[in-house]
């Protein structure tokens, strides 16, 4: 009788552990969800791509690009930054690309490392802007890119490189490594930009992450005003008081009227403002007095390529 009980309960456990690994398994696939794939450079590059109701293949359609940063992936980007809720507003048709390596990550330094190129990427980006226009109806003049940390890097790069199909970028928190003597675009590229005060991983003031000292980071308000320079807008930029914690630095008088918009975010941390929160040990406070993704869109709808 204690032996079949014995044996009805090592098989209950058996069972409960098949279960949670079921179960781990299917939040692990919603998490990593990628409903869309292409082969570029020879590599198989994944994607999660969100198209509202509202699409009319008929129509043209705007496209926004998100980049999820380093350590993170395309379904945890669409989350936090609620991109989705504004298509299904708008219209508009939103992508997630996935990045290479453990952890995802992309290259947007002039040096190769074992995932990949700076050149590699840069291909997959426009290989899946012509796989997208051959499948959906993509206004070509209303391509926008934004991303976050590692993702703001990789925007800030395909504004150098990609002037030609990229109308606007934004970035949040951006890890902006490319070197400002290489930045060349073809044309004057309008940028949106948030950075928190308190950003421990890609600090304000420039210097090295707390996380990772092989990186050297500049000003982030350095950073902006470089781009001042390349859309050749005034020296100097406007400041607004928006919030007691914000402050928005407006580049004006800019060729093409390529404007260069800046938020400081002074209580904020490695975080997307109005943002689903991130946990605070990890990357600081997540400030909701503004909405990121809404100011960027805002700001995209003004600049149809041209």
């Amino acid at each position: 009788m204690a032996a079949r009980i014995s044996t009805q309960k090592r098989k209950l456990i058996w069972a409960v552990i098949i279960c949670l690994l079921v179960i781990a398994v299917i939040i692990l696939s919603l998490q990593f969800k990628i409903n869309g794939q292409i082969t570029s450079s020879g590599r198989t590059r994944k994607y999660l791509i969100y198209v509202p109701e509202s699409y009319d293949p008929d129509s043209p359609t705007p496209l926004v690009i998100s980049i999820h940063g380093f350590v993170q992936w395309p379904a945890h980007q669409q989350s936090m930054t609620g991109w989705n809720q504004l298509a299904d507003e708008d219209g508009f048709l939103v992508v997630y690309p996935r990045g290479t390596g453990f952890p995802l990550r992309w290259n947007t330094r002039p040096v190769s490392n074992g995932s990949g190129s700076k050149e590699q990427d840069l291909q997959f980006f426009s290989d899946l802007l012509d796989h997208l226009e051959q499948t959906y109806n993509i206004d070509p003049e209303r391509v926008y890119v934004n991303g976050m940390s590692n993702g703001g890097g990789m925007s800030d790069l395909l504004a150098c490189e990609l002037s030609d199909r990229i109308a606007a970028i934004g970035g949040v928190a951006g890890a902006y490594l490319y070197p400002r003597d290489d930045c060349n675009p073809r044309r004057p590229v309008p940028v949106i930009a948030f950075h928190g005060q308190d950003d421990q991983i890609v600090p304000y003031q420039g210097g090295t992450s707390s996380r990772n000292e092989q990186f050297m980071f500049t000003t982030v308000e350095d950073w902006a005003a470089s781009w001042a320079t390349n859309n050749s807008c005034a020296d100097t930029p406007e400041k607004t008081k928006i919030t007691e914690n914000i402050t928005r630095l407006d580049y004006l008088d800019c060729k093409e009227n390529a404007l260069v918009v800046f938020y400081k975010v002074g209580d904020a941390g490695h975080t997307w403002p109005g943002g689903e929160k991130l946990p605070v040990w990890i990357a600081g406070y997540t400030n909701q007095e503004i909405n990121a993704s809404a100011l960027m869109w805002e700001f995209f709808k003004d600049y149809p390529y041209r």
